[in-house]
């Protein structure tokens, strides 16, 4: 037994490096999650309850608890997880933890049922430095065809169902 204690450690793999430039190795990668996802497990809980954004955090980090307490090898963590490397799982487990401040702190779930948004629209011009995200022109086939299926009485327009020929007049 006491054998083992000791020669476990000495025997596991030893992480050199992540292969990720700016990403250096946590040899202890294991504790150091273990101890994330226990502390994202109880501050999720300021969020209410029925909130899937809730759910779905407690989901994910209870999975990823359970595989970190179950396994103790750096290797089969990453492989039962499947999300990347020990390292990655730490970094994103950090970023969730800031994540669920500042969703404590804008409070999306508050909003009342009846709150109408009020849309603004002018045609001010849009600043150079942000992206203007505009779909691509339509092809030319697409207008024909809308103005075909335009043309047509009711009784031939073609239900959309490509089993069923369009009725004929």
């Amino acid at each position: 037994m006491f054998l083992r204690a000791i020669a476990r450690p000495l025997m596991a793999k030893v992480k050199q490096t992540t292969g990720i430039a700016g990403l250096e190795v946590v040899p202890n990668a294991r504790e150091v999650l273990i101890g994330l996802y226990n502390k994202t497990l109880k501050e999720i809980q300021a969020v209410p309850e029925d909130e899937g954004y809730r759910k779905a955090v407690e989901s994910f980090s209870r999975h990823r608890l359970k595989v970190c307490q179950e396994e103790e090898d750096w290797e089969m963590i990453e492989k039962r997880i499947g999300c990347g490397q020990v390292e990655e799982l730490i970094e994103e487990a950090r970023d969730e933890l800031k994540l669920i401040g500042k969703m404590i702190e804008w409070d999306p779930w508050g909003v009342p049922d009846d709150y109408e948004c009020e849309v603004i629209e002018n045609d001010a011009p849009i600043p150079k430095h942000i992206p203007v995200h505009r779909p691509p022109p339509l092809p030319e086939e697409f207008y024909k065809t809308l103005e075909a299926v335009s043309s047509l009485p009711k009784k031939e327009i073609p239900t959309g169902s490509s089993s069923e020929s369009p009725a004929k007049a």
